[in-house]
């Protein structure tokens, strides 16, 4: 998809980790949107991003968190002491699975890709389409498919009026 999340042992970890916490997520009524686990500085991070149809709360932070943690901890996937955060997706939130695609029929996205098409590397539209390879954009200016390979970062546009 647009920009995997980890390759290699970094990728292991993250699906091991994913299989472990999705049921707690589904347990607690929300959905496991991403997982995480990243280097920063000296740090590694393992992030946990979740979601629900009324939106996420603290408390369902911190209650995915209170049950996910144990879990973790048994299993020991993970070799080197890391930081845990739960969190939530946000509103304009990455896509970076088909489930995230399909999720966000219908949605405006933007899109920015890794080389310029037509001298243009940022389109914004409405989502109509995905499929394993590939997704559908509407934009003002007709429709356009794009490769997940040639994109850079897809995320949910958002307008926030204050």
């Amino acid at each position: 998809m647009a920009k995997p999340s980890q390759s290699g042992k970094g990728q292991n970890t993250v699906a091991r980790i994913t299989e472990l916490a999705e049921p707690i997520a589904q347990q607690l009524h929300l959905r496991l949107w991403d997982v995480r686990f990243e280097k920063e500085g000296a740090s590694w991070y393992l992030r946990f991003f979740i979601d629900a149809d009324e939106g996420v709360t603290l408390e369902d932070c911190e209650a995915f968190s209170r049950v996910v943690d144990p879990v973790i901890d048994e299993a020991d996937p993970i070799d080197q002491s890391y930081y845990m955060e739960v969190s939530s997706p946000g509103l304009c939130r990455e896509l970076k699975r088909l489930a995230h695609y399909e999720a966000s029929i219908g949605r405006e996205i933007a899109v920015r890709l890794i080389r310029p098409l037509d001298g243009v590397r940022d389109f914004e539209g409405v989502l109509e389409n995905a499929d394993k390879t590939q997704f559908t954009l509407r934009t003002p200016e007709g429709t356009r498919v794009f490769a997940y390979q040639d994109c850079a970062n897809v995320k949910w546009k958002e307008e926030i009026e204050f």
